[in-house]
């Protein structure tokens, strides 16, 4: 093949006037592989049948299940929207219920009895934990059950899904089994109000007020002002100390020749007069009683008092029982053991036999004591005794 600008050229007989001479170039065969065969040219017609072919299945089968689609797609909508909705209602109802728990509590800590009687601080607490529990617990339930439906109208087989949730549970269960029984006493400890802030307790392992209670720590001021940090979970046993009602207990030593029913009437005027006052006549709880003698001694006697009082008050009850029969008793006269002695002891003179010493056997020569302490007179060497002039 020869380039038509050279086949051009050739036969005008040279290069025009003024153009250089070009040089004749040998055509190059194109490869056979390289050229388009009739056989490999796609046709139009078939192309376009095949694709008309696989819309038309493709628009077949959206319009066979088109429907079941929509129906699968508004029912998990439903699912989810209906455990969404539920979630909010049991959570805000869970709310509002320990935000009037707590109004209650701090309208009764107003109140000089109620203050004494309820611990705002300690039902809030409370009141908290035990809705953050419950929020908790229905937040499970009902998402959890809103994935299972979801997960079952999807055709899941939650069959193996169940078993492998049933073995994780099992392991997390050992291998966190402190955490889990500490939070299980929590909870059981809140639910029962066991004890609360405010509260003196004896714990077992550590004792005195209850500063803050938690699902897995429960926190202690001690009487040294220590805190003590308290797993519920070691707490075997709890002693109460706040609970109920309390008892004053008031011990009285006076000398056995006191008379008893002038005692009996002195302390039961004591009481009388402290009933009568505030705020001793809120924290008694029953009338201050004279038990009767508790013990009785060579040189004492003990009589006993005893008064039911608020819980938590009744040392303040004691020091002021004891305050106010040792005033009463000075002014009437009764001896306390252990006072100052009166001042016709103090003058009475000293026992004269308390100056002579006690008699002794070696004051007497002839006596079987002088003689065995007399010494031994010497011998001579003829076995006589030796006198001596």
């Amino acid at each position: 093949m020869v380039c038509p600008h050279t086949r051009r050229r050739t036969r005008s007989g040279g290069p025009p006037a003024g153009r250089p001479r070009y040089l004749e170039v040998p055509a190059v065969p194109w490869p056979a592989a390289l050229l388009p065969l009739a056989a490999d040219t796609p046709d139009a017609s078939t192309t376009l049948k095949e694709t008309h072919e696989s819309v038309t299945e493709a628009a077949s089968f959206i319009e066979e299940n088109w429907a079941d689609w929509l129906y699968l797609g508004l029912k998990i909508l439903l699912i989810i929207v209906i455990a969404g909705a539920l979630r909010s209602v049991v959570r805000k109802s869970l709310t509002k219920l320990i935000t009037r728990m707590n109004r209650g509590a701090e309208a009764m800590e107003g109140m000089a009895l109620g203050g004494l009687l309820v611990n705002a601080e300690r039902r809030r607490q409370r009141s908290e934990a035990i809705g953050s529990v419950l929020r908790s617990v229905a937040s499970f339930l009902i998402l959890g059950t809103a994935g299972l439906m979801v997960l079952g109208a999807l055709d899941i087989n939650l069959g193996p899904l169940l078993a492998s949730a049933g073995v994780a549970g099992v392991a997390i269960g050992f291998g966190a089994r402190n955490l889990v029984t500490d939070f299980l006493s929590g909870v059981f400890m809140i639910l029962e109000d066991q004890y609360g802030v405010g509260d003196k307790i004896d714990a077992g392992v550590a004792s005195g007020e209850v500063i803050e209670v938690g699902l897995r720590v429960t926190k202690l001021r001690g009487d040294n002002g220590e805190i003590w940090y308290v797993r519920n979970g070691e707490i075997k046993r709890i002693g109460n100390l706040s609970q109920g009602w309390a008892t004053a207990t008031v011990d009285i030593q006076v000398r056995p020749t006191e008379n008893l029913p002038r005692i009996r009437e002195v302390v039961q005027e004591v009481a009388d007069a402290l009933a009568k006052e505030s705020p001793w006549d809120e924290r008694l709880w029953g009338p201050v009683e004279v038990l009767g003698l508790d013990e009785v001694l060579l040189a004492s006697m003990t009589v006993k008092v005893s008064a039911k009082t608020m819980p938590g008050q009744q040392f303040a009850v004691e020091r002021e029982l004891r305050w106010r029969i040792k005033e009463a008793f000075d002014a009437a006269g009764i001896r306390i053991v252990g006072g100052l002695p009166d001042g016709d002891e103090e003058d009475a003179p000293a026992d004269p036999s308390a100056g002579v010493a006690a008699p002794s056997a070696l004051a007497n020569p002839t006596s079987p004591q002088s003689l065995a302490t007399a010494p031994i007179p010497p011998q001579s060497a003829s076995g006589a005794p030796r006198i001596t002039k």
